[in-house]
């Protein structure tokens, strides 16, 4: 009975700060989930109009829905209201950081490779079921920045060839913007976080399943785990814990996010100027915002390229990251089962890819911003975009081959490095005349960690290094 408790307080966990983001998510997500049931229990989930006499001056006598006025109760009648608004939006921000920053970790340690492409599966489903918890939590007070980000998201609805006019009809209950928090409410606080809670114990068993990844080092294979106990593991984790918590109210406590009472009531007549999409976000509509305004008839249908085409390109991109794994597994044949992690450099097309996905997710990602670039530094936007337009197009190639040259580099320096030694400045005078540097040679475990200890890695370093310079760095080693 008690052998399942005892083998796992048997098995030995990696230690490294970059395996730490997995659990930055999940707790980020239980901070979320308090702090979302006692904001549960003071919200409203109505468009009912109401006229607001709450302490808010600047407000007063305005009609609002009664989301956005028990929005406001809870920041300015509820003690400690304000703290909880906010540290659930802070946390949100720290978990969609911390799942982004752990799926990056495994696709340049190549850490989704056999017996862990379902892992990776898992954490591509927590980011995108994350990014559609974030975009109905964003709708709920019903302000004016939710109430224009609907009214873009009508926009694509709408676009949507065939199907647009009924997709928004069934999502708004009729013309917009209609009551969608009816919709949004109970997926926000039901539906996606059931969804987040199956997905994190998935990816948990998963994780307890398979042998621990861990970084490549002296004494570590493929048959081994080096790290601490599980139970270190557990007080370290405990720890984390409070430091995530802490973190998340500290942030909520120092500064302000999201101040719904500065936009007003949401009208669908009117846009908020100067507020954009959350970060997390933002690629999307900087996608929107660099389309251009194409459109053609077809079946007596008109059909606009202006969103197709961004909506198209990045719905393609989230799923080209999630089938990579195995898009990469059937190109190299690799079948084998992986549990030590690769450097970076030590795979440059990967690496390259990583760096060019990064490059068109960044591109997007400012090209959001251009209009507050443009103000801020007195420029045309219309130029602007063009430029992002070509950075686009130019700039992912562009990183894929630059990143390319530097990881092949980075592993010659390493190599040499290895073989040669660290250059210590000092030149010294061989028996024929001749001045040669002298090298301090490197303690095995960071030669190991340079090339490895595998047959193929030391292969490459009795191909890179000639043997001239060998000869010479004996002849140093002797004059020395």
């Amino acid at each position: 009975m008690h052998r399942p408790w005892s083998n796992l307080r048997a098995r030995v966990f990696p230690d490294h700060w970059s395996l730490l983001f997995g659990q930055i998510a999940f707790y980020s997500f239980v901070v979320i989930v308090l702090s979302g049931v006692v904001l549960t229990v003071y919200y409203e989930p109505s468009v009912d109009h109401v006229v607001y006499d709450g302490p808010y001056a600047p407000l007063h006598g305005v009609e609002m829905s009664r989301a956005l006025d028990s929005t406001m109760a809870i920041t300015f009648e509820v003690r400690g209201g304000l703290l909880m608004r906010q540290v659930h939006h802070w946390a949100t921000l720290i978990m969609v950081a911390a799942i982004t920053l752990h799926l990056l970790r495994l696709f340049f340690t190549a850490g989704f490779r056999r017996p862990r492409r379902l892992n990776w599966l898992v954490v591509v489903g927590l980011l995108i079921v994350m990014l559609a918890a974030c975009l109905t939590g964003t709708s709920l007070p019903d302000d004016m920045a939710s109430g224009t980000s609907l009214a873009v998201l009508d926009g694509v609805l709408q676009a949507t060839p065939l199907v647009g006019s009924a997709l928004s009809a069934l999502l708004f209950g009729g013309q917009f913007p209609g009551d969608v928090i009816s919709w949004f409410y109970p997926l926000h606080i039901v539906v996606l976080p059931a969804v987040l809670v199956v997905l994190f114990v998935v990816g948990a068993v998963l994780a307890l399943r398979h042998k621990p990844a861990q970084l490549a080092g002296p004494g570590r294979t493929e048959d081994n785990v080096v790290g601490r106990p599980a139970t270190v593991a557990a007080v370290k984790s405990v720890g984390l814990f409070c430091f995530v918590a802490g973190v998340a109210i500290f942030m909520a406590a120092t500064a302000a996010i999201n101040p719904v009472w500065l936009y007003g009531p949401a009208d669908p007549a009117n846009a908020s100027a100067g507020v954009g999409p959350a970060w997390y976000l933002a690629f999307l509509d900087g996608a929107l915002r660099l389309a251009p305004g194409w459109e053609f008839v077809w079946w007596g249908k008109t059909f606009s390229l202006a969103v197709l085409l961004p909506v198209t390109i990045c719905t393609l991109f989230l799923a080209l990251v999630a089938v990579y794994p195995f898009i990469e597994e059937r190109l190299t044949g690799d079948r084998r089962h992986h549990h030590l992690l690769e450097r970076p450099r030590n795979n440059p097309t990967r690496t390259g890819i990583g760096v060019a996905g990064i490059t068109f997710y960044g591109i997007l990602w400012a090209a959001a911003g251009a209009d507050t670039m443009a103000v801020l530094f007195h420029l045309s936007v219309n130029s602007l975009l063009h430029v992002f337009q070509v950075l686009v197009i130019l700039g992912p190639p562009a990183a894929l081959v630059i990143t390319r040259q530097i990881c092949n580099g980075l592993q010659e320096r390493d190599t040499r490095i290895a073989v040669l030694g660290v250059e210590t400045g000092q030149v010294v005078r061989r028996t024929d005349g001749g001045y040669v540097e002298q090298h301090r040679p490197v303690d095995v475990y960071r030669r190991w960690r340079l090339v490895g200890a595998s047959a193929e890695n030391r292969a490459l370093t009795a191909q890179t290094i000639p043997a001239t310079t060998d000869a010479k760095h004996e002849g140093a080693e002797r004059q020395a």
